[in-house]
């Protein structure tokens, strides 16, 4: 269900018919939870938004980047400096618009595991829905590794068995074979018509997802990879705000630490999970 200022959403025809707009807002309505917007410009962000994910993720996917673990990872030098952890950390003096839209057009320079895909492809799917210049001035300090975001990105996760286009479920593999750990799983984009991109194993449905995993388990299992119900998101919202109601450039704020845990393929909801155990840890007096 969708409200837009504490009413009930009615369909218009500001999206076509056959449109990912409509489709969005079709998932939406068919879902017990309530999507709820201050105004339509809001749910409009988020339908674009949406939408820019998608084709963010249809362009890594026709692209050469390729799939590493983080010690095999690597980049473009000429706008990212590989840190020892596997993470790409932003050069001083390079746009970080100029350096994300690399990663799409120098994509044979590019090698990185799945988990850092799925930021990647949420950094390009905003520089691709808002101005250049604010996202160049949100996004100032930007490192890549593993789920590590921005704080103005404001990835997080709802458990739900109820996805939209454009949100990452993550494919589970609680066998997986040790030999190759970084089958654990699969992050991927719902792309809307019933598949899903993974980084790795390319556009799938769900069963062939499920399937590619099970291939992966150590000998002697029977215990199949998964669906899982934990579902990552950007935050609409507060994107949203930014776009329509920019943050003055002296604003200031304290960007997360990042968690170098050296597995790949990870769920969004394990690496916050590695977070929350750090800042409790450091905080305890």
């Amino acid at each position: 269900m969708i409200q837009v200022s504490g009413i009930a959403f009615q369909q218009s025809n500001i999206w076509p018919p056959g449109s990912m707009e409509r489709v969005i807002i079709q998932r939406m309505n068919q879902d017990p939870i309530v999507y709820s917007y201050s105004s339509i410009e809001e749910l409009g962000f988020e339908l674009t938004l949406r939408k820019n994910i998608i084709a963010s993720a249809r362009a890594m996917n026709n692209g050469q980047a390729q799939f590493e673990v983080f010690r095999t990872s690597y980049c473009n030098s000429e706008y990212w400096r590989l840190t020892s952890a596997g993470g790409f950390h932003l050069k001083d003096g390079v746009l970080p618009s100029v350096a994300i839209q690399d990663i799409f057009t120098n994509s044979s320079l590019y090698g990185f595991e799945c988990a850092v895909a799925k930021v990647i492809i949420f950094y390009h799917a905003v520089l691709n829905s808002i101005d250049k210049d604010l996202f160049n001035q949100l996004f100032q300090n930007l490192y890549l590794y593993s789920w590590h975001f921005d704080p103005d990105l404001g990835i997080h996760t709802v458990n739900n068995n109820h996805y939209l286009p454009g949100d990452v479920v993550y494919f589970n593999n609680p066998d997986v074979n040790p030999d190759t750990s970084w089958w654990r799983g699969e992050n991927a984009v719902d792309l809307g018509d019933g598949t899903f991109f993974g980084h790795g194993l390319g556009i799938r449905n769900a069963e062939q997802m499920i399937q590619a995993l099970n291939e992966m388990r150590k000998p002697g299992s029977n215990r199949s990879a998964y669906l899982s119900n934990v579902i990552a998101r950007p935050s609409f919202k507060n994107l949203a705000n930014l776009s329509m109601y920019s943050r003055s450039l002296t604003s200031y704020k304290i960007q997360h630490t990042a968690i170098h845990h050296q597995e790949s393929s990870i769920s969004c909801d394990q690496y916050l999970f590695y977070l929350q155990q750090f800042y409790n840890q450091h905080l305890q007096i």
